[in-house]
């Protein structure tokens, strides 16, 4: 170690050393600190896009909940989420989860095991688009779901390569606990008797959309619906992926397939490891349909020309708050009822 052999330099070295003292002792917290105590969470809606801000612009997933409980919140960040944390007085909490199983569910366990948050009695609502096959749904339709279904978790293969007309899919053994979940049928009783009869918007695009498939189901006008929800990470299209899917519903021992998703199952995994799965809730609003009509290919079903997608999305997205936030809304004014379980109907 080289001496300094000038008091002028010694004055250096002395102002060199307390700076350095100082800059370490002047640490900024990577995170910030926890609350003194936690926010007693009644009911967390997670959501998995936004398209811009959270208000003021083109809706997304989150913007009309953000709308009706946390415009002014103050954003809470959860270091290892997409997204920060919103809440309101009343122990309402939503965030933007983010697309796709590992973006959603990673999402989720952070924000469960972060100390900010009490989570013991909470509910959630797991909101968002996604797709229906046109002989069970329609556009614009809400659903929730009595079944979360893995579509993802087995072994594929490419139809050439088997017998025809088979399925070319097969469960991956081992798994039984990840890849299905009944979800609570007294919460979901619960769900429908408080949002069946919600009014639905509707568009005339997606009224002109809908007659383009024979279906009946595919003709109808929104409505509040129940059945399985698939979560896959493929977009999956055309009537042998959606064949498929129905068929690994009913391989499980689920409802019908109704709405293919990409999410759910995933972050319910999360909650059931901390939490159980009695409070769960998954809710989406169809905005296409799983496959073309029968005069369209798959392909072209899947990369439209313009002019030639589904209508309803606007629509859509203000559907699945309608019909959420009325059980959302019951549950926190009759939180003394709701708090200890599912209360009997």
């Amino acid at each position: 170690m080289k001496l300094f052999s000038s008091s002028r330099s010694a004055a250096a070295a002395l102002l060199l050393v307390a700076g350095l003292l100082a800059a370490c002792s002047t640490v900024t917290p990577a995170t910030p600190a926890a609350r003194t105590s936690p926010i007693p969470v009644k009911v967390f809606v997670g959501a998995m896009f936004e398209i811009g801000q959270n208000t003021g612009d083109r809706a997304g997933e989150f913007q009309h909940w953000y709308e009706r409980y946390w415009k002014g919140a103050a954003p809470i960040t959860v270091p290892g989420a997409l997204n920060p944390v919103y809440c309101n007085a009343e122990g309402v909490c939503g965030s933007v989860l983010g697309m796709g199983k590992v973006n959603s569910s990673s999402s989720m366990q952070a924000i469960l095991q972060n100390r900010n948050f009490d989570f013991a009695h909470a509910y959630y609502v797991i909101s968002g688009v996604a797709g229906t096959p046109p002989s069970r749904g329609t556009i614009g339709e809400v659903n929730w779901a009595t079944w979360l279904v893995d579509y993802d978790l087995g072994h594929r293969w490419a139809p050439e390569e088997n017998k025809p007309g088979e399925p070319t899919f097969m469960p991956r053994k081992g798994y039984e606990e990840f890849r299905r979940f009944k979800l609570n049928p007294a919460l979901v009783d619960w769900t429908m008797k408080l949002s069946a009869g919600t009014a639905l918007k509707d568009s005339e695009a997606a009224r002109r959309y809908r007659l383009r498939y024979p279906d009946a189901a595919a003709r109808r006008a929104p409505f509040v619906g129940t059945g399985t929800h698939m979560t896959g990470d493929t977009f999956f299209h055309g009537p042998g992926m959606s064949k498929q899917a129905q068929y690994i519903a009913r391989l499980y021992g689920a409802d019908d397939y109704v709405i293919t998703e990409m999410e759910a199952a995933a972050v319910t995994l999360v909650i059931k490891r901390s939490h159980g799965t009695d409070r769960v809730m998954s809710l989406r609003g169809a905005v296409n349909f799983d496959q073309g009509n029968p005069g369209e290919t798959t392909l072209q079903h899947l990369d439209p020309a313009p002019g030639e997608t589904a209508g309803g999305f606007a629509e859509t997205v203000e559907n699945i708050a309608l019909v959420g936030t009325r059980v959302v809304d019951h549950i926190v004014a009759n939180w003394a009822q709701w708090k200890t379980g599912v209360p009997a109907r």
